[in-house]
């Protein structure tokens, strides 16, 4: 049996729980805050047989989708003087 953790968007995970729960998969939710965005988003945990990893890998990725965002950036370019331009992740 392994253990997988799965950190998907807030917004893909009511979709990519109940993928999983249809699939007779078991899971568990944890609210979480990225560092990186300071975003939401959710931990789950799934116990899975050894045989059975690549399906539920499959189904979370089946369900996530990629997102690219804008968020501000600093860039030093004289001592003391900063700006800050949007730079896409």
């Amino acid at each position: 049996m392994k253990l997988l953790i799965a950190i998907v968007s807030n917004d893909d995970s009511s979709a990519v729980i109940t993928a999983l729960t249809k699939n007779k998969f078991q899971v568990t939710k944890l609210s979480t805050t990225g560092g990186f965005l300071r975003a939401g988003n959710t931990t789950l945990l799934v116990g899975v047989e050894d045989e059975k990893v690549e399906e539920c890998i499959s189904l979370i990725g089946s369900e996530s989708c990629k997102r690219t965002e804008m968020v501000p950036a600093t860039a030093s370019f004289d001592i003391g003087r900063y700006t800050s331009y949007p730079v896409e992740v």
